[in-house]
């Protein structure tokens, strides 16, 4: 049997799922990499996406406990309403091989059927169980990806601050951007489109000054910090842009998101900049942030370049993977 999660889930539903997450965390992934905390799960479970619908299935086990747990993300947005994502499918490591992620995965197949979505894709450690089980399903691993660690006082010492282009400014945020910078950093956004992607059946969306303050409000509503270094020219309009999220205030590993930088201001030293500027605000204003982890496609020679020089270490190894329904 399986369930749905309330909406919104009441706090015991949270602490179910949050054991099965933490628990398949130790197991399945290095002692370095933090544990979520349970302000991460219940803001995630309990603040819906901006750009599509979520569904939570949990496996519950006789004593109220959760086995397993699955959350997929049903997207509501032009142009990839035939898709969708599947965030999360997780075994409790005591109840692994007794058909829960068997249980799980048609629960998540009916509702792909009966959303009538052609596509899901998801994303995976590789090497361990879950790429074993997805490879089992018929999902095919479409981007390689490698996650790669910075820790922060390091790179400051060792990376000389970059100066910009002349022209340029550096800005910095934290949260939403500032109102008359939202539509040029919804530009930038979409200048994203020629990163490698792995030719997933789910495209890029396009992004507005809307869809830019959205997806910003939804970090801080889950309980996370977004903190955003950019830079802009002399118009006005951001050129260049990475981000960094934690997931709550106390968070020692922030999360690099997106670095791009517009086709006309590529092969300066931008991104690097901007990057490094980033470093300077997170030691400046969230001091207590030791690392920065991002994952980079593993043919993005130029994003590779650019983390290297700052000091950028491997830590492992994942993928996007997809199944055709």
């Amino acid at each position: 049997m399986l369930i749905t999660l309330g909406n919104p889930p009441s706090d015991a539903e949270i602490d179910a799922w949050h054991a099965v997450v933490s628990a398949a965390h130790v197991r399945d992934l290095p002692a370095a990499v933090p544990e979520p905390s349970r302000a991460e799960t219940a803001g995630k479970l309990r603040v819906p996406p901006f750009n599509g619908r979520e569904v939570h299935l949990a496996a519950p086990a006789e004593d109220g406990s959760y086995e397993g747990v699955a959350s997929l993300l049903l997207w509501t947005e032009a142009p990839n309403l035939h898709a969708a994502y599947l965030h999360k499918l997780v075994v409790d490591p005591g109840v692994r091989r007794r058909g829960v992620g068997a249980r799980l995965w048609t629960g998540i197949r009916d509702l792909l059927a009966a959303e009538g979505r052609t596509s899901v894709s998801t994303r995976l450690e590789l090497g361990g169980a879950g790429e074993a089980f997805v490879d089992s399903l018929g999902f095919v691993k479409m981007l390689p990806l490698t996650r790669y660690v910075q820790r922060v006082e390091q790179a400051l010492g060792g990376t000389p601050r970059q100066e910009l282009p002349d022209g340029l400014r550096f800005a910095h945020w934290t949260g939403t951007a500032p109102r008359e910078l939202a539509g040029s950093l919804a530009a930038v956004h979409n200048a994203l489109v020629d990163a490698p992607g792995g030719d997933l059946a789910a495209r890029p969306p396009r992004w507005d000054a809307r869809r830019v303050l959205a997806a910003a409000r939804l970090v801080g509503e889950r309980g996370g910090v977004l903190v955003t270094a950019a830079a802009v020219d002399g118009a006005g309009a951001v050129v260049a842009y990475t981000e960094a999220v934690l997931h709550s205030p106390e968070d020692t590993r922030a999360a690099q998101g997106d670095t791009v930088v517009l086709p006309a201001h590529r092969g300066r030293g931008v991104g690097r900049a901007v990057k490094r500027h980033l470093l300077d605000v997170l030691r400046d204003e969230h001091p207590g942030v030791r690392e920065i982890a991002t994952s980079v496609a593993d043919e993005n020679g130029a994003m590779l370049a650019v983390n290297e020089a700052l000091g950028y270490r491997r830590e492992r190894p994942t993928g996007l993977f997809e199944m055709k329904l």
